[in-house]
């Protein structure tokens, strides 16, 4: 069996173009939603749970299956432990052929590095700024009136969790408003 895969992450972005694909690939059943790869994505799971050894998964592009290259790659493992091949149209790829394989373990490779670069960059960048004196994280907002009534609240003896549903903060800002 071929199944075919299609998403896209907004409903301003338009599946046809990879339906289209995916069926000129011959695919028996193709599996398609809207919705963001951070989101649960129902048909990506159904379509993965139905393949068996020696069917093929087709999708337009293989970022199409996930939203990070780690679960990517995890997916592209779990199918090939189970025998399923995976065909990429728009990356060109079969994973049936040695050389299908060997391209997909080049664009692994190639996405984790890049998955590396950013990190690399990133923490430069934060260590940078944390020494130009740059202050990092999310600024400490204190409320004036919320702290007196939490202080308040807290000498009548409010329990903390009742102070906190009551102000709707955090427990780490209950705590900031206690200390001050």
């Amino acid at each position: 069996m071929k199944a075919g895969y299609a998403r896209v992450s907004t409903q301003d972005q338009n599946l046809d173009m990879q339906v289209t694909e995916l069926n000129k690939a011959g695919c028996d059943i193709i599996y398609h939603e809207t919705v963001s790869g951070l989101k649960e994505r129902e048909q990506l799971y159904k379509c993965l749970n139905r393949l068996n050894k020696g069917d093929t998964l087709v999708c337009y592009k293989l970022d199409r299956l996930g939203r990070s290259t780690r679960e990517v790659v995890n997916i592209v493992y779990d199918l090939s432990d189970k025998g399923v091949h995976i065909i990429s149209l728009s990356d060109r790829f079969d994973t049936s052929t040695a050389s299908g394989k060997l391209m997909m373990d080049i664009l692994i490779s190639f996405a984790s590095f890049e998955r590396n670069l950013i990190s690399d960059r990133t923490k430069i960048a934060l260590q940078t700024a944390k020494a130009n004196g740059k202050k990092l994280g999310r600024p400490k907002y204190l409320n004036k009136t919320n702290v007196k009534l939490a202080k308040k609240m807290y000498k009548q003896g409010y329990k903390r969790e009742k102070i906190r549903e009551i102000l709707n903060i955090s427990e780490s800002t209950l705590y900031r408003y206690l200390n001050q």
